[in-house]
């Protein structure tokens, strides 16, 4: 397997983040590669950066992010107060897709969430993504729960 860095992502990531999310979209409002540093974009990342609940991780190899997530640890009071990590926007730049770098990226996620005491590691995925859903369930995620989303009309 690729050996694999991780690191919190930095401002001058941010292309190549949205070119990765760019290039996967399903749902929702397409994100525009040709814009990354955007002020939509760019207060995002300043607003994920500002709060230790959350980490925006860039993967890379040799210098080059091959990947990207968002992670974020949930306070709650089911199941005795317990915390709950939340999992987000996975990509794997298309080139290096099959590789094992996602298993890689899912096993580092889940190992970070056991250091920070989770109950549980969680995620969503688009119902259109099936072979995303093939991938969770081969790396032993139950599909548990249903999911709604109110999409929000925003000024």
């Amino acid at each position: 397997m690729t050996p694999l860095t991780y690191r919190d992502a930095t401002s001058s990531d941010l292309p190549t983040i949205v070119a990765m999310l760019a290039e996967d979209q399903i749902g929702g409002r397409a994100d525009d590669p040709r814009e990354p540093l955007a002020s939509p974009y760019v207060a995002a990342f300043d607003a994920i950066h500002a709060d230790p609940a959350h980490r925006l991780i860039v993967v890379e190899t040799n210098g080059a992010i091959l990947g990207t997530m968002q992670l974020t640890l949930l306070p709650g009071l089911l199941n005795h107060g317990a915390w709950r990590g939340q999992i987000e926007a996975v990509r794997v730049a298309a080139a290096h897709r099959s590789g094992g770098i996602g298993e890689q990226m899912i096993d580092w996620a889940v190992d970070w969430f056991r250091a920070h005491s989770c109950f549980v590691a969680q995620l969503t995925s688009n119902n259109d993504r099936v072979a995303a859903h093939r991938f969770y369930q081969r790396l032993g995620w139950a599909k548990s729960h249903a999911g709604f989303k109110l999409y929000l009309e925003t000024a």
